[in-house]
């Protein structure tokens, strides 16, 4: 489910800000081309609520790396940009909101917080039922099938 919120991610900041900017899953030490975002899910948890209904928080930081040397003019208008076009997103078919959605800019990187909270099902898969049962058993001597 991670990694479709990633692609769903990726989707939404290559429509916004276009191909010149690229979108990692990986942290890159060296050889970063400017301007570039970086998706990572920080804190992901589950818990039962229901029968096999399960409630997930899927926490996601996105980072941005400006290009320009007016960082923080350019985080800040890049992060009025995030919170248009992450509010929703389409994972799997389902339509996805965004919350909780903050940023930071922390040494010229922006820092993106957003969460996509959602239930998933358990699916289980179902038992393979018998063909046919038959008996005979006798009661009082009369045979009873």
């Amino acid at each position: 489910m991670i990694n479709l919120i990633i692609g769903s991610i990726s989707i939404a900041l290559n429509a916004e800000f276009g191909d010149r900017y690229k979108n990692h899953r990986e942290e890159k030490k060296q050889d970063l081309e400017e301007p570039c975002f970086f998706i990572q899910c920080l804190n992901p948890t589950k818990r039962l609520f229901l029968g096999k209904r399960y409630f997930r928080h899927n926490q996601f930081c996105i980072q941005y790396f400006p290009e320009t040397g007016n960082k923080n003019e350019e985080c800040s208008a890049v992060g009025e940009r995030l919170f248009e076009c992450l509010e929703y997103l389409t994972v799997d078919g389902d339509l996805v909101r965004g919350t909780k959605m903050h940023y930071e800019v922390v040494d010229g990187i922006l820092h993106f917080f957003v969460n996509y909270d959602m239930f998933v099902y358990k699916v289980v898969a179902a038992m393979e039922v018998m063909e046919e049962v038959s008996a005979e058993t006798s009661v009082k001597g009369q045979v009873v099938t």
